[in-house]
């Protein structure tokens, strides 16, 4: 996984987006076991209490469980992960018509590029 961290925001909620963005998208289907703390530590280039603070903020919104000796797994409850879906598509709208605001562009013109990008038709 490509791991990308900005400097305004903790680490841990990075990796709690990103997590959730992933599961969310299939990459990690439901039920399926999450690589070890340690193993998506190294992969991120983090230390594990981060990751693992991460982890338990994913399992407090639901999308991951613990099975005490065999780790953490992909929540199997499809609403869930269709819930968690719903909000990170509103919340990077909400970034994305905040940040064409900040450019002076109303929500006509924003539309409209919209649909010229997407070559007029509207894509889900």
């Amino acid at each position: 996984m490509d791991w990308v961290f900005r400097a305004d925001e903790p680490i841990y909620t990075q990796l709690c987006e990103q997590l959730a963005l992933v599961i969310v998208s299939g990459v990690y289907a439901a039920g399926e076991r999450l690589p070890p703390v340690r193993e998506l530590a190294l992969d991120a280039g983090v230390n594990p209490n981060t990751v693992q603070r991460a982890l338990s903020e994913l399992e407090r919104r639901g999308l991951v469980y613990s099975q005490r000796t065999a780790g953490r797994f992909v929540t199997e409850d499809a609403a869930r992960i269709e819930q968690a879906r719903a909000q990170l598509a509103r919340d990077r709208a909400r970034d994305f018509l905040g940040a064409m605001a900040r450019l002076g562009l109303d929500r006509t013109q924003t539309l409209a590029l919209l649909e010229q990008l997407s070559g007029g038709d509207a894509k889900p």
